[in-house]
């Protein structure tokens, strides 16, 4: 049987013959075969195919390793294609919903080379990630906060580019006061065994953390707005617009602590709350948090008695959650009756060929990129230790951005004062290879795309500062010579685990945290509280991201929005030569009772 063409989409018609052989579904949507007459009728539904925090990721390849992601962890958009052709096929395609729920221009080199060395803005090519998801034909998609890294222009030509809708009802353009993105969009779905198609509304909300993560690129151009208010708002004008059904899209985590100050800005996770306090609500989709979480019930205290649907699917491709409306139909009108919610691991499907030839000369332009040679290392220098040890590799971080930002203050009036750097090990297999030093080498030690900035700080609050980075470590009792795995206490993410350099200082471990900084010095002499510093550090932080004091309220001093991966690269050019005897400096140690760990 041919199935018919999808409605409104560019997905591909496909067999159901060649599709569905696998039983990728077990059950999903079975109907009632010979000799089964008395059995129960199978309610009218329709499929919401879910995904989030793509992150760039359209091949299954780690552009650092060179190679394909380890065998079971399969991911990206040309498996996810499969997996979505086959629900199509299995329970067709004019009753299949297909949504993707932000982050999607960001997190891979990929991303990386069509935002900023071939930038997409500048040579008019279609943003590789529009042309993924337009081939796979997705039905509406929510701005994520990382869609924001690349600045406003970029994220304009990607939603030029995309067919689908890209949402956003809480993002508010500061000089006319409205919506900057379009809010929700209504779909017509043809449900199972006929009927009237059921119109299903798709809200878009973001998390407000962009305007702290990304201040540089919205401040003065965009607000955002509290997701719950905001769908309290919109639902009711949905549903007044016709719509059946419900969907949210909410990039942002089901619940917890907001990485910033609630103060100034609405919650960053509210997920559970969405589907708790709105009423008109039937399914939200969640994300941001990078967890897998398929299937949950949160009872609706809106509606007394309902219970509300969310969806989290696993990260960068990794799994699509498939969601089984059973509609109820009274009056001639559609609710939602029940749902049966099965996920689809990117890593049991293939790669789409559809996919991997839409994307081949941007991959190739990207891989051609990363494997660049940039210097030659004299040793290895790998980040294993750099979690409980001053590293070399750190070190050159940091080095990079205390000259960067040494040589642009020179001559003004912060010209004599100290210059601190601040870097934490973003990535545990990091590592530059003795001899040659690629791009991708590079990359995989700078895995974010932050900007260079500098503030000044006094004495007291950098004490302040590395007592809140060392919460990260988990107690050590004095004489227990403690293992280097353990010392996490698993709550605080290694980003957050900022070092310092152009200091000197001990972190006592068997102190409580806040109570940690044992010593702190410059050339050997205590700081003092009053004294000053200029301290280098990524605009994610400066802006407020990770909570830590002062850094956000803190003078800056130089911001010339040059980027921190980019220094790196430019630094191992200019010398050719990367040498720790030029840039290692051990100038921070972990001890318990005055005894010092893993010295």
């Amino acid at each position: 049987m041919q199935l018919p063409p999808t409605s409104g989409r560019r997905g591909r018609t496909r067999t159901a013959a060649a599709l569905s052989a696998t039983g990728l579904l077990v059950g999903l949507g079975a109907t009632a075969g010979a000799g089964a007459a008395a059995a129960a009728p199978v309610p009218p539904s329709i499929t919401l195919v879910s995904m989030t925090d793509v992150h760039g990721h359209v091949l299954d390849w780690d552009y650092f390793a060179g190679a394909p992601y380890a065998e079971g962890q399969g991911l990206g958009l040309a498996r996810v294609s499969t997996a979505v052709d086959r629900v199509r096929a299995e329970r067709g395609a004019d009753s299949t919903l297909v949504v993707d729920n932000g982050d999607a221009i960001q997190g891979t080199p990929l991303t990386y080379y069509y935002a900023r060395q071939e930038p997409v803005t500048a040579t008019g090519t279609e943003h590789p990630m529009a042309q993924a998801y337009d081939a796979i034909g997705i039905d509406a998609q929510v701005v994520g906060n990382h869609e924001f890294n690349y600045g406003l222009d970029t994220l304009a030509k990607y939603r030029l580019d995309l067919d689908a809708p890209l949402l956003g009802a809480n993002v508010i353009d500061e000089r006319t006061g409205t919506p900057y993105l379009r809010p929700w969009v209504l779909r017509d779905v043809k449900p199972t065994g006929g009927g009237k198609p059921v119109t299903v509304g798709v809200l878009g909300l973001t998390t407000p953390g962009s305007a702290v993560w990304d201040k540089q690129n919205v401040e003065r151009e965009l607000t955002f707005e509290d997701m719950v208010a905001t769908a309290q708002r919109e639902v009711p004008r949905m549903r007044a617009a016709g719509a059946d059904l419900v969907v949210v899209l909410s990039h942002s985590g089901r619940s917890g602590e907001s990485s910033y100050s609630e103060e100034d800005l609405p919650a960053e996770n509210v997920t559970d709350r969405i589907a708790a306090e709105v009423a008109g609500v039937d399914v939200v989709v969640a994300g941001h948090s990078h967890r897998d979480l398929p299937e949950a019930w949160v009872d609706s205290t809106a509606t007394p008695g309902k219970r509300v649907l969310v969806t989290q699917p696993y990260r960068w491709g990794a799994s699509v959650t498939v969601s089984q409306l059973e509609l109820r139909k009274t009056k001639g009108e559609y609710s939602l009756a029940g749902a049966d919610v099965q996920e689809v691991r990117a890593a049991d499907v293939p790669e789409d060929p559809e996919i991997v030839e839409v994307i081949a000369d941007e991959h190739r332009k990207t891989v051609d990129y990363v494997n660049q040679v940039v210097a030659t290392s004299t040793e290895e220098l790998p980040a294993t230790g750099s979690r409980w040890r001053d590293t070399p590799l750190i070190d050159f971080i940091q080095r990079v951005q205390t000259d960067t930002v040494r040589a642009a203050i020179a001559g003004t009036p912060d010209a004599d004062l100290p210059v601190l750097s601040i870097a934490a090990p973003f990535s545990r297999t990091a590592v530059f290879p003795q001899g040659e030093v690629t791009v991708k080498d590079v990359a995989g030690l700078y895995v974010y795309d932050n900007t260079l900035q500098a503030v000044r700080m006094t004495g007291a609050q950098v004490r302040d500062y590395l007592e809140k980075a060392a919460e990260y470590y988990a107690s050590v009792p004095p004489g227990n010579p403690a293992d280097p795995e353990s010392l996490a206490t698993g709550e605080v993410p290694d980003y957050n685990l900022d070092q310092l350099a152009g200091v000197e200082y001990e972190l006592d471990l068997s102190q409580p945290a806040g109570s940690r900084v044992a010593s702190l010095t410059l050339d050997g002499a205590p700081v003092a509280d009053e004294q000053e510093f200029v301290v280098a550090v990524n605009n994610y932080r400066r802006s407020g991201g990770g909570g830590f004091p002062h850094i956000a309220e803190a003078p800056v001093v130089y911001d010339e929005q040059a980027e921190i991966r980019q220094l790196l690269i430019d630094r191992a050019q200019e010398t050719g030569t990367i040498d720790p005897a030029d840039f290692a400096v051990e100038n921070w140690w972990l001890t318990a009772g005055g005894e010092r760990l893993f010295g």
